[in-house]
């Protein structure tokens, strides 16, 4: 059972990495305008998210993203040395999925990005985007709404895109991911340390406004 828990995010992790990285490099060969690049790359992001979360949720819980397994870790709703593999897979899937993106289009497997994304307003952006995405799937998961996860959770995603300055990374693996492949959806090591850092940040804000509803969502359910 362990096995296949983590093949599924192993598998979960790669195919979301190669469809944010594949899209982007789609995205600049089939147009040159950068906001038809940017919703092309953001549609096939949701898409594939929506479509990963659904099928593997049952299997893993579809995580996907090392914040969310250290969160539930914090929560004991997964044990520490489970939720290690998990943190192990999800690092190693995200790189075999930018592997398999850039030979896809017949680019070095691994390359180190020089797309550097710099600037405060960047950090504040990828600060509000993983708070709101903590912040939505506990909210989901204290009011036992966890079916609705692949569908709200793509869906905040995808407006991060357009509304965050950052473009709405989100995930340490994933941002990991996409410092080896010098493509649109890159970003340069040192410029990704920097927004893991504020994804970090943005995680704890998210959680801590969450728990301003825990109490509340508790009671309203004991009474129904």
């Amino acid at each position: 059972m362990r096995i296949r828990k983590l093949l599924a995010e192993f598998v979960g992790s790669a195919l979301l990495v190669a469809a944010i990285v594949g899209s982007g490099v789609m995205a600049t060969r089939l147009s040159t305008d950068k906001g038809v690049q940017l919703l092309f790359n953001a549609f096939s992001t949701v898409l594939a998210l929506g479509v990963l979360i659904y099928i593997f949720s049952g299997m893993s819980g579809a995580h996907f993203n090392p914040l969310i397994t250290i969160n539930e870790i914090v929560g004991k709703r997964i044990s520490i040395n489970s939720g290690s593999l998990y943190l192990l897979v999800q690092f190693a899937g995200g790189i075999c999925g930018v592997a398999l993106a850039n030979l896809m289009f017949d680019l070095p497997a691994i390359n180190s990005s020089h797309n550097f994304r710099q600037g405060n307003q960047l950090l504040l952006g990828e600060i509000v985007a993983t708070a709101g995405l903590l912040l939505i799937v506990e909210l989901l998961r204290i009011q036992s709404k966890s079916s609705a996860v692949s569908i709200i959770v793509p869906a905040w995603i995808g407006a991060a895109y357009l509304f965050t300055s950052s473009t709405s990374f989100a995930n340490p693996s994933v941002t990991f991911s996409r410092m080896w492949s010098d493509t649109f959806s890159g970003i340069s090591p040192s410029s990704g340390v920097k927004f893991i850092l504020a994804q970090l940040c943005g995680a704890i804000i998210g959680i801590a406004l969450a728990s301003l509803f825990t109490d509340s969502s508790t009671k309203l359910r004991e009474r129904l």
